[in-house]
């Protein structure tokens, strides 16, 4: 049975005049539904949800297939092959994009099938099928050019150049390519014709929208190198900020302090400053603590050997005294060393022992993290005497977490420092002034 052509062409589904003209499914389709004796307008309107079932059925099936059976058969065959290419095309997403690029194209071909009696709707959607073509077709092609820059870094020849300022380049025409294509299709123009209204609309269109311009173009870049996201606890100094990203938009980004103060910047100076972002210490899992212990230079010195057996009574240090006293008198009888002069050969001194103590006591402490970066090291003497900085990182990124974490640590080293008969260095107090006032004027008097 054929469909009556005459009620094809008078009757309005969507306020437009059908198509008179129907393809052999959607011929084929019809034919059932009138077999079922039901009215032209029901067979029509059940004929294009039945084929939209159809095709969303087999949209679903093709996904099943490309990114279920198809990807995963790749993933094998990837890992199983002797070169690097393809095995940064899957880290690039590049099959994922392809994929979808796929599913994509199948849909705009089996649109005309379904709305086939609604050339409105239908022609609404093979615009958004083009735009989402344009966009999956520009993630592709990313995709592929990611995988380049990774292939030529890892070449001589290219390890020293600056690779990801190139891509930018190439991603910013592609950009404007892809955008120059949508607006062509959204307004039905040759993309040739846009392009020169828009040089001849560019100088005014600098002028006038320079801040969102920039805005855009900073928009862009932030996002291309994933340097700033919402939620990010960010630092700027020279506007002041120093907090968290509330919002991002095309001319300002918002930031609220830790005082609860909110800054908003323009989003271009995120190009044109620096700016430091703690999201990738917030990643890491570790915080760094950073501090040093001045230590009274008048009070290092070396150590008797009765001071020495007293500090093997720290299980700390036991062993890292036993080693170190085998290694000292090995030497010094190697070299027939006269022990009446200390300075002669080698001894242990009190602020080493004590700096081994600090680097074995942060190893044991189970906030400190163990995998991360962990020393005690000195510092240049300074007028402050001699610094003892402690560099390592905390088991976690939570503030109160770290400054409680600190603060402890630094309570017993400096609760410690006395037993090893050192003294921290602090400047003459207003009681240390009027002891030695005191004691001048008894001397005076004697």
């Amino acid at each position: 049975m054929l469909v009556n052509m005459t009620f094809l062409s008078s009757i309005n589904i969507d306020g437009s005049t059908l198509v008179p003209d129907s393809s052999d499914v959607y011929q084929w389709t019809y034919d059932i539904w009138q077999k079922l004796n039901i009215s032209d307008k029901a067979a029509h309107i059940f004929t294009s949800i039945s084929l939209l079932f159809a095709t969303l059925l087999i949209v679903l099936i093709a996904d099943y297939i490309v990114r279920k059976i198809a990807k995963e058969l790749l993933h094998k065959v990837i890992a199983r092959t002797r070169w690097t290419w393809d095995d940064r095309l899957m880290e690039n997403k590049a099959l994922d994009a392809a994929s979808r690029l796929i599913l994509v194209i199948l849909t705009r071909q089996l649109l005309p099938y379904v709305f086939i009696g609604f050339p409105r709707f239908t022609a609404g959607l093979e615009k958004f099928l083009e735009i989402l073509i344009i966009i999956c077709t520009y993630q592709l092609v990313s995709s592929i050019l990611k995988t380049i820059r990774d292939l030529m870094a890892g070449t001589k020849a290219f390890a020293d150049k600056p690779l990801d300022s190139y891509l930018q380049v190439v991603q910013i025409f592609l950009i404007f390519m892809s955008g120059t294509l949508i607006v062509s299709s959204l307004t039905g123009s040759s993309p040739w014709s846009f392009l020169v209204s828009l040089g001849a609309a560019s100088a005014i269109l600098m002028l006038v929208f320079k801040d969102t311009i920039l805005g855009f173009v900073a928009s862009i870049q932030v996002s291309a190198n994933d340097s700033i996201r919402v939620g990010d606890w960010i630092e700027m100094p020279k506007y002041g900020v120093d907090g968290d990203v509330m919002q991002i938009n095309l001319n300002n980004v918002r930031v609220r302090n830790f005082d609860k103060t909110v800054v908003t910047i323009p989003t271009y100076t995120l190009l044109s400053d620096a700016f430091k972002n703690y999201r990738g210490m917030e990643e890491s899992g570790g915080r760094r603590i950073k501090r040093a212990i001045n230590i009274k230079i008048s009070s290092i010195r070396y150590l008797a050997s009765e001071e020495i057996e007293a500090l093997k009574k720290i299980q700390l240090l036991k062993e890292y005294i036993d080693k170190r006293e085998t290694e000292i008198r090995a030497y010094n009888q190697k070299y027939q060393v006269d022990s009446t002069v200390p300075v002669n050969g080698r001894r242990m001194t009190n602020v080493g022992l004590f700096r081994s103590y600090i680097l074995s006591y942060a190893k044991h402490n189970p906030e400190i993290h163990k995998n991360m970066t962990l020393m005690v090291r000195q510092l240049a003497p300074t007028e402050h005497g001699l610094p003892l900085e402690l560099y390592m990182f905390t088991n976690g990124t939570n503030w109160g977490y770290f400054e409680d974490t600190m603060a402890d640590l630094f309570d017993h080293l400096l609760a410690a420092i006395k037993y090893f008969h050192l003294e921290v260095f602090e400047s003459p107090a207003s009681d240390d002034l009027r002891q030695l006032h005191m004691i001048r004027k008894v001397s005076e008097v004697r």
